[in-house]
């Protein structure tokens, strides 16, 4: 099983490579270089973040009927062409070009990204195992999420040209990862064929007591987490004034999170996931509160924070999609189960990106300015610990729902 565990995960790698530039890099890409407005910015980001994300748990569905490596493979292409477009803007007609690059990378990327998490659930024969696959396949995301953080400094002084020679790095990433994991790793166990309508399988998700709790906190964990991915290039570049150390910072971040993925397994292991989880959401709010203190020249103390925050940050990506996957088994329906778990994973990001964008812009923010550095501040490092403190008590609240044991 070693084996299957580790060539399973390593999929993981170019699809976590391409999720962080679409999600970190393209608002700043587009406000600074395409010149665009940051509350239309802000505003496109959000309809196509949520326009993407309702097609997601029809394409767990279909998940359900077909094949799920067939799905995979189909999907990479559209996923590589359109991340190379959404890298590289156009001289002009910026917000066209947004929005159809951003098409091709969001259908792609979200079924390739459902069927790989399903096809996951379907070869693990239980509880323990879908855990350690799920903290492999983070684990390699990682490791992608690392390797897109440092190589724009690695292929220009520029970091606007490193950032769009980045994306000619995915194609053969891609085409790689995928030939060593669909050519080693089977179809897994042969589960019952979904039945019923689309509709009627999303509704009986919706009404598992079970995933429904784990979803509110699952919500407002990820918004506390995604705004600080979306504003963090803009709070390392204007509070700290340190831009040329965002592709290390981002580095350190999420290599403390892929060293982090056994300790929490064996913490999960001994005293349950929800426990484990708790732990890694104080250890966030500690370092978010930190945040709050900081001005020009603190890289040192951020980087510490960075190191505090990515800790917590393999907990939040190994924990509950392992224990969404051992419900998504219990009902023989893994497919829809993460299609409805990306949907909340992709409206933390959508309302990360359309709400705290304008509301920066409200307050006088502007990119390489120094003024709204206070409403930035605030923005990045109080909010998300005010969110983090509600995700907590919600995770306290409904723990004896979240063990689950199969």
């Amino acid at each position: 099983m070693r084996g299957n565990i580790l060539a399973y995960g390593l999929l993981g790698l170019p699809l976590a490579f391409a999720a962080l530039p679409v999600y970190v890099h393209v608002p700043r890409v587009y406000a600074a270089r395409a010149g665009m407005d940051l509350a239309l910015l802000g505003l496109i980001l959000l309809g196509a973040r949520l326009a993407d994300a309702v097609l997601d748990p029809w394409l767990g569905c279909l998940a359900d009927r077909l094949p799920k490596r067939r799905i995979l493979v189909f999907a990479l292409v559209p996923l590589a062409i359109g991340f190379v477009a959404l890298l590289n803007p156009a001289a002009s007609h910026a917000t066209a070009w947004l929005l159809a690059s951003l098409t091709l990378t969001y259908v792609g990327f979200s079924a390739a990204t459902v069927a790989y998490q399903a096809w996951g659930a379907d070869i693990a024969p239980d509880s323990a195992a879908r855990t350690r696959l799920t903290a492999a396949r983070e684990g390699f995301g990682l490791g992608g999420v690392v390797l897109a953080a440092a190589l724009p400094a690695m292929l220009s002084a520029d970091p606007a040209e490193g950032v769009a020679r980045l994306a000619w790095a995915l194609p053969p990433l891609l085409l790689v990862s995928a030939a060593v994991t669909l050519g080693s790793v089977g179809d897994g166990a042969r589960r019952a064929e979904a039945r019923g309508t689309a509709g009627r399988g999303l509704l009986r998700v919706i009404r598992d007591p079970a995933f429904s709790r784990l979803l509110a906190v699952f919500l407002v964990n990820g918004v506390a987490a995604a705004v600080p991915a979306t504003l963090f290039l803009f709070f390392v570049a204007d509070v700290l004034r340190a831009e040329e150390f965002a592709g290390p910072l981002l580095a350190l971040y999420f290599i403390a999170g892929a060293v982090s993925l056994p300790l929490w397994v064996r913490l999960a292991s001994a005293h349950g996931r929800p426990a484990a989880w708790l732990v890694a959401m104080g250890l966030a709010v500690l370092a978010f509160a930190g945040c709050s203190l900081l001005g020009a020249g603190d890289v040192g103390a951020f980087a510490v924070i960075c190191a505090a925050s990515g800790l917590a940050l393999g907990a939040d990506l190994a924990l509950p999609a392992a224990i969404a996957a051992d419900l998504g088994e219990r009902q023989g329906q893994a497919g829809a189960f993460f299609g409805v778990w990306n949907l909340v994973a992709k409206l933390n990001l959508a309302l990360a990106a359309g709400l705290a964008l304008p509301l920066l812009g409200g307050l006088g923010y502007a990119p390489g300015g120094s003024a709204g550095l206070a409403a930035l501040t605030f923005t990045y490092a109080l909010l998300p610990l005010a969110l983090k403190a509600l995700a907590a008590a919600l995770l306290w609240r409904w723990r004896g729902f979240l063990e689950i044991h199969s």
